[in-house]
């Protein structure tokens, strides 16, 4: 059974790592295991707290918002992804302050 004992145990997903920041990160932190600069340890740690900044920097500071209307043409859940297929129609790209891009 798992326990939160402060704020450190808090589960953060590793989303985006496959971002390209977060594989530039991977790429850097393996040269440094390689050279012997870093132990595997300390690498892992720097990722963990890649995922935790990532995740709080999204959801706290990001303003821009996308908005896709269309038609499903497939759904797919596999491994707890989600994939969703879309014929669309009408895309919005803006944030809070402007009228937004319609294609």
């Amino acid at each position: 059974m798992a326990s939160n004992t402060g704020i450190n145990s808090a589960p953060y997903f590793e989303l985006y790592r496959r971002s390209s920041l977060g594989l530039a990160l991977t790429d850097a932190l393996d040269e440094l295991i390689q050279s012997g600069h870093i132990n595997p340890q300390l690498a892992l740690t720097v990722l963990k707290q890649f995922d935790k900044s990532a995740s709080q920097v999204l959801s706290t500071q990001l303003r821009s918002k996308c908005t896709v209307k269309g038609h499903l043409s497939t759904y797919r859940l596999c491994d707890e992804v989600r994939f969703s297929i879309l014929h669309p129609q009408l895309e919005h790209i803006g944030n809070e302050n402007e009228s937004g891009i319609k294609f």
